[in-house]
């Protein structure tokens, strides 16, 4: 991948502003360009920062790096190993109903999926994780969660393992057997970051 093309993304998704009333967060896409592990999210959340840092918030990131350590993987060493991004890149607001975050709409979807094709064509992971309903649907379609998490797809030259969401605010993890399922997910993914070499001592 040449230098140019990558900042060329970077400069191209940080000056869009094809949806009205989005809130653009610098830096949302996180991780070197030569990382083999994709992680993608929903969107970013609010920052008051010069930079995003993705899962970087108490609830959702916490949970997120928590089920990681499971596998012995250390926040810092996952994410020397992976890339972040985001469905959408730009941040939704507040949920008005309430807790969490608003989600996307099917035409801001829409109006960013050109960007995570282009993250995806350039980096070429070997390991692809959307975490979320969102994500999910974006690189899977329409299928729900109890049908993808806890099993592994193929998808080109990249392995892809489902996560749910981490956050409070989803009620999905409530359930025992939800929770069962994302427990061979995250099992699933430490066999597939071992079998790249990719070690938390590694990272």
């Amino acid at each position: 991948m040449s230098d140019a093309a990558w900042q060329d993304l970077l400069e191209t998704m940080a000056a869009c502003r094809r949806c009205p009333g989005m809130t653009s967060v610098p830096g949302v896409a996180r991780g070197a360009p030569d990382s083999r592990v994709m992680v993608v999210g929903q969107a970013p959340a609010k920052t008051t920062g010069s930079v995003y840092l993705p899962f970087g918030n108490p609830g959702g990131g916490k949970n997120l790096f928590l089920w990681l350590a499971d596998i012995g993987w250390d926040e810092a060493s996952f994410r020397r190993a992976a890339y972040f991004t985001a469905v959408v890149k730009c941040y939704p607001g507040p949920n008005p109903r309430g807790k969490g975050d608003r989600p996307p709409t099917p035409w801001e979807v829409a109006n960013c999926r050109p960007f995570l094709a282009r993250e995806q064509a350039l980096l070429s992971p070997r390991i692809l994780v959307p975490v979320g309903g969102l994500a999910v649907r974006e690189l899977l379609g329409p299928r729900p969660l109890t049908e993808v998490v806890g099993r592994v797809f193929s998808q080109g030259a990249a392995t892809l393992i489902p996560l749910p969401h981490p956050s409070g605010a989803s009620l999905w993890n409530n359930d025992p057997a939800h929770r069962e399922l994302r427990r061979r997910a995250v099992s699933a993914l430490g066999e597939t970051l071992g079998g790249l070499g990719l070690h938390p001592r590694s990272a």
